[in-house]
């Protein structure tokens, strides 16, 4: 009976080490995999990284906490920034992070993302810990919904100092690019081209906080949803509009069956790709 349990747990083990179970798996711009390391190497090397996330992975969140730290112990010259901050809450942000109130004064004096306990909190309390900046890189929300219902035109009536925490205006855009273009569609007219200009009035403003807040020498690492930065658009093409001698780097988070092989829908979406396994439990 011993020697039938011990080959069948033999067996067994063989058999989880052909399925060669792994949650998630790294590619370069060419589809090929690669390791953590490999990619790190690379991004010690950008003057920005933009880390497109799915919201609601935690894959997502435990690798940019990973990536951070690891990017800090090459370079502590490091600025954190993130979509899920808007800039009237940066006041707020830097209270915190400079030990003037706790988590509860945090809460109530800034619009915290409903994950942000689980997802975010993490990589602001490293920022708190090491001193380093961490930068609201939003537009208020309340005024990319003015843009979506009045246009970019509405905004000239605002005051000074609420301008302030938007990207300067007028602001660019191009309504070809295939990303805005494809929102249109997508909503099949509706909004006009009122839709994909409020997107791109988040992507605009984010880039010029980012450009605002760079290190001498140093990285930029900033988190934002994958739509953002996917394709080399969004917040990339208006970095690249307001700075044009800056290393982006990009990552792309999708979600496939199994991680391995890289589907050809998932690549060529930015530098790096960060394949996450379909049957991974969403964190809400």
């Amino acid at each position: 009976m011993r020697l039938v349990f011990s080959i069948l747990l033999g067996l067994s083990f063989l058999n989880l080490e052909a399925q060669d179970l792994r949650a998630y798996q790294l590619y370069d711009k060419g589809g090929e995999a690669l390791s953590f390391n490999e990619m790190l190497s690379a991004l010690s090397k950008a003057d920005v990284i933009l880390f497109g996330e799915l919201h609601n992975n935690p894959i997502c969140h435990w690798l940019q906490y990973e990536v951070t730290a690891a990017l800090y112990e090459q370079d502590s010259n490091l600025v954190l920034g993130a979509e899920m901050f808007e800039a009237d809450n940066q006041e707020a942000l830097n209270l915190y992070l400079n030990d003037s109130i706790d988590e509860k004064g945090l809460d109530s004096l800034a619009r915290l993302w409903p994950n942000y306990d689980t997802d975010y909190k993490g990589l602001v309390d490293f920022a708190k810990a090491r001193q380093l900046p961490f930068i609201a890189t939003n537009i208020p929300r309340v005024y990319a919904r003015q843009v979506y219902k009045q246009g970019l035109e509405s905004l000239d009536t605002l005051s000074d100092s609420i301008k302030a925490w938007m990207v300067p205006l007028p602001m660019p855009y191009d309504g070809e690019l295939p990303g805005y273009k494809a929102l249109l569609e997508m909503m099949g007219g509706h909004g006009g081209e009122n839709f994909p200009k409020a997107q791109a009035i988040k992507d605009a403003t984010m880039a010029h906080f980012i450009v605002l807040h760079l290190p001498n020498e140093g990285t930029f690492i900033h988190y934002n949803g994958d739509y953002h930065s996917k394709d080399f658009e969004g917040i990339s093409w208006y970095l690249n509009e307001f700075k044009d001698d800056l290393n982006i780097m990009t990552i792309s988070t999708q979600i496939q069956d199994q991680v391995s092989p890289l589907d050809s829908a998932s690549a060529g979406h930015a530098d790096f790709t960060l394949v996450v396994d379909g049957q991974m439990t969403n964190s809400y």
